[in-house]
């Protein structure tokens, strides 16, 4: 079996965790077989240490004040200086549903609280190994203490593609981004000249374009599929940003791709 001790020998681990004995329990764990270990309190701590030091890997909390875990990592998610990084999270809840967001959103592991120090290594080792990550990079020359608008403005992105039809509030979303909701719409200004609201509402719209140019959905599944609350409504937000209704759209599109054939010309010889 490979010594974990040599594998993780100065394997620089970024732990999470606002509670204190688990954090005490975590750095022995790691400690006894030679790595590194830095320490945040919470995600916004987490976020602007990992811009900082660049850890080899993350053991991020879920449950944390201020930013929680997942929040944090979509945020990492959406950084390219810490993208690459390996984030397995820590839980002491055993919800199917937690884990799989936790995966979705970009982590690539759960360990279960309470740990198993054997099991602490191994996954931490076979994550360093798989990301084949160059340690002792220097750290950047600049770091923003707090996320910049084009990572949350991606992540919350990224968030409202995958819940189009039924999206969180602004203020959830906000959360969800480890902001507020004021940073956020502001973000969204700067970044895109919009309003989450107008960004949403935009990329409703471009799907409905699609599904009445590719698909025989009527108009009322239609608007139920990107989450309008009544076809007319859909049809009134359409006709103000297209000009025309969605049948008419879908009419005007079929007869551009299928164009009335010409009559034969028959040879009368």
């Amino acid at each position: 079996m490979l010594n974990s001790r040599s594998v993780l020998s100065d394997a620089h681990i970024l732990v999470a965790d606002d509670q204190p004995d688990q954090l005490r329990l975590l750095i022995d764990i790691l400690r006894s077989a030679g790595c590194r270990i830095s320490v945040a309190f919470d995600g916004s701590q987490a976020y602007q240490r990992a811009l900082a030091i660049s850890p080899d890997l993350i053991l991020m909390d879920v449950r944390m004040p201020r930013m929680d875990g997942f929040a944090a990592c979509r945020l990492l998610a959406e950084t390219p200086e810490t993208r690459a990084i390996p984030i397995i999270f820590l839980t002491a809840a055993d919800s199917l549903d937690e884990r799989l967001e936790g995966l979705d959103i970009g982590g690539v592991d759960y360990i279960a609280k309470p740990f198993e120090p054997a099991e602490v290594l191994a996954r931490v080792r076979v994550h360093i190994a798989r990301a084949g990550r160059h340690r002792h990079e220097p750290p950047p020359a600049a770091v923003a203490e707090t996320p910049g608008n084009s990572a949350i403005v991606r992540a919350a992105i990224r968030h409202l593609s995958e819940r189009l039809s039924a999206p969180p509030t602004v203020e959830q979303l906000a959360r969800l981004v480890g902001t507020n909701e004021k940073r956020l719409s502001r973000a969204f200004r700067e970044e895109l000249g919009q309003t989450v609201f107008e960004y949403l509402r935009g990329e409703r719209l471009a799907i409905a374009q699609r599904l009445l140019t590719t698909t025989a959905l009527s108009v009322a599944n239609i608007a139920e599929e990107i989450g309008f609350s009544s076809a007319a409504n859909f049809a009134t937000a359409f006709r103000e940003r297209f000009g025309v209704t969605p049948s008419t759209y879908r009419e005007e599109r079929r007869a551009q791709d299928f164009p009335p054939s010409e009559e034969p010309c028959l040879d009368p010889t």
